[in-house]
């Protein structure tokens, strides 16, 4: 038995490959999976627990099955679908995370997060998830009828394609400085987050002590998990098939 870690699936109705290729993970690794963390933007979108389709409602209930099979399934909201809330949570089994979070992992404190809050160059993007993160926000949102909503998140979007594309990709990247901050404050040696779609495993130094801070990979041509237990860690990968 082990500990998954998976982040950046962007779920969506029109590409039905993503969920078939999350459905068959868990059908491939659920034996094995004693603990599941999904580390944001499991949805490419979400507008509210009360927003329900076919779609929707087949990836709660493959989540469901998983939780009444035994696997824990922690879930932490990220930028995509920082609207889930307790609701989904209840119809799921999944526990909620807030971001970041601390964890005991085999005897190890363990940091996650999403990740965003590590780009902190991307000032914008940082006012923007100040604001979207207000309880007051939300709630003034969610209050709105379902198409209001809907078209309230694509206009969302749109402005951040327009912003996204016109940035540096350093910009939109990890500040080193925040996450020696950030670890340092918590007081671990390990971080895990996503967000980025870079990948990678990388070794750094923390007040002469060796640490780490791996990048989950995204799920948009490949499926990317890690895999951790007693004796060590692994980031791994698979190709996501074109159709389901």
């Amino acid at each position: 038995m082990a500990t998954y870690f998976i982040s950046d699936l962007h779920l969506q109705p029109n590409r039905p490959e993503l969920s078939h290729a999350l459905a068959s993970f868990m059908a491939e690794q659920g034996s094995q999976i004693d603990t599941l963390y999904i580390l944001g933007d499991l949805f490419d979108a979400w507008i509210g627990d009360d927003y329900e389709n076919a779609f929707i409602d087949s990836i709660k209930q493959l989540l469901h099955t998983a939780s009444q099979a035994g696997t824990e399934v922690f879930l932490m909201p990220g930028n995509r679908d920082f609207l889930i809330g307790q609701d989904f949570a209840r119809q799921t089994g999944c526990q909620l995370l807030s971001d970041p979070a601390v964890i005991d992992l085999y005897g190890a404190r363990v940091l996650l997060m999403h990740g965003d809050l590590l780009c902190t160059q991307d000032v914008d993007y940082q006012k923007f998830r100040l604001m979207v993160r207000n309880q007051q926000w939300q709630q003034q949102l969610l209050e709105k009828s379902l198409p209001e909503r809907l078209d309230i998140a694509q206009q969302l979007r749109s402005m951040s394609q327009e912003k996204t594309g016109s940035k540096e990709h350093e910009i939109m990247d990890i500040h080193q400085p925040e996450v020696e901050s950030r670890m340092l404050a918590n007081q671990v040696q390990m971080l895990i987050h996503g967000h980025t779609h870079r990948p990678a495993i990388h070794s750094i130094t923390l007040k002469g002590l060796p640490a780490t801070r791996i990048v989950l990979g995204d799920w948009v041509k490949e499926l990317w998990y890690l895999r951790v237990d007693e004796t060590g860690h692994e980031l791994k990968r698979k190709p996501i098939p074109d159709t389901p």
